[in-house]
């Protein structure tokens, strides 16, 4: 009964029908408590926290993902505890709270490092680095981008890549240090492109004309806001309003210039 329970819940997440799916992982639930299946149970609880956290019901992820953690913790599995405090220090940085969510990521990198699991470090090192470029500590946080950069080349995320690549130029336009921005934007585009991602690839092309409009580069500027249009009229997504506005402005000081 509990499986049918956990299939239906996969369905209806699939579907992003987010209040069906806790209805039966919450089924589910009431099952996995009376067996002695532990690792059923922690993970039932984990779907659970899960989904309260994409539905933004942040205390009530926390509570699932905590008891999930005290499962993990008789276990010694540090892979799966790495991964829960991540999603712990997650539901702390959504909730707006990072100060509570640092702990969580630095003792999940104890636990990581050791064990080289490549693939949640990316992601760790990446959310490490936004609170620090968050903070303004550009240096500390280019160098975790860095990191993760170089964690998602070795198991081949290239979602990863494109996310990070974003993340990192945009730091580096935050940080002022224009032509490296210029050049992750310009990665992480290419990357969007691979993966048939027309929304990153508009969201990474608006700030990439960002940095061009700072360096008079009004020409590369306009490239990229006719690509985002171009993009948005091919696919019906990744239009903003403004964006006609502003490639009509960009436009007229090209000419202007000329």
């Amino acid at each position: 009964m509990g499986e049918n329970d956990k299939h239906k819940a996969r369905i209806y997440l699939h579907r992003g029908n987010l209040e069906q799916a806790r209805f039966w992982y919450e089924q589910a639930l009431r099952e996995d408590r009376v067996s002695d299946d532990r690792q059923a149970l922690s993970d039932t609880l984990g779907n659970l926290g899960n989904v309260c956290a994409m539905a933004g019901e942040y205390g009530q992820a926390e509570t699932y993902y905590r008891e999930v953690l005290a499962i993990q913790r008789g276990e010694r599995d540090p892979a799966a505890i790495g991964q829960t405090l991540v999603n712990l220090g997650n539901v702390e940085a959504e909730a707006g709270r990072p100060e509570q969510a640092r702990p969580y990521y630095l003792e999940a990198l104890d636990l990581l490092e050791p064990i080289k699991d490549y693939r949640a470090l990316g992601i760790l090192y990446s959310n490490l680095a936004l609170q620090d470029a968050a903070a303004g500590q550009w240096d500390a946080a280019i160098a975790r981008f860095q990191k993760a950069l170089d964690f998602h080349r070795i198991v081949g995320d290239e979602q990863g890549l494109a996310v990070t690549y974003s993340q990192l130029g945009r730091t580096f336009f935050q940080a002022g240090r224009l032509r490296q921005a210029e050049k992750c934007l310009n990665n992480a585009s290419e990357h969007f492109i691979k993966l048939g991602q027309p929304d990153g690839e508009a969201a990474t092309l608006r700030l990439l004309a960002d940095v061009y409009e700072q360096t008079r580069d009004l020409q590369n500027a306009v490239r990229c806001l006719e690509r985002v249009l171009l993009q948005a009229t091919r696919y019906g997504v990744g239009r903003e309003d403004g964006d006609e506005q502003r490639l009509a402005r960009l436009r007229e000081q090209r000419n202007d210039k000329r």
